[in-house]
């Protein structure tokens, strides 16, 4: 199976950057997530939304959370992901690590995995290859109020 990694260095603590994963308001201000549900414990349900409208919800990703160390990681297992123009893909596997880099700064490494091969995978690997940079550098310019 295939992985996307992605990682970025943001002036933030370890634990605001855990945090922006796990919150409403830093899930919106950051990642554009229109609602959540998040229980922040081990086993917890880890269910984003994107783009409500009056016709319905446009994509969503839950998980359940099987690893949360606040200033270390955050790891959610059997992931999938749903796309009305998509079949419903998974599971997958995301893990989220932090760790200081310096005084200031706190690497952020992401892990996305568990993409199969063929049709919608394909196409999904490779939009993700792609949001995981982008998306990283939304909550660098989030955390750091650039």
């Amino acid at each position: 199976m295939r992985s996307v990694h992605a990682e970025a260095s943001i002036a933030s603590e370890p634990n605001d950057i855990i945090q922006a994963f796990m919150e409403q308001p830093h899930l919106q201000g950051w990642w554009g997530v229109s609602r959540s549900l998040v229980e922040p414990k081990a086993g917890g349900i880890y269910t984003l939304a994107w783009e409500i409208n009056d016709t319905g919800i446009k994509y969503i990703s839950s998980g359940t959370i099987e690893k949360i160390v606040p200033h270390e990681c955050l790891r959610i297992h059997k992931m999938v992901y749903l796309n009305p123009d998509r079949e419903i893909l998974g599971p997958m596997e995301l893990e989220v690590q932090v760790s200081r880099s310096d005084e200031a700064h706190t690497r952020v490494n992401v892990v996305q995995s568990g993409y199969q091969y063929g049709g919608d995978w394909d196409w999904y690997h490779d939009a993700v290859v792609q949001a995981w940079p982008f998306a990283l550098d939304l909550l660098k310019k989030y955390l750091e109020k650039e």
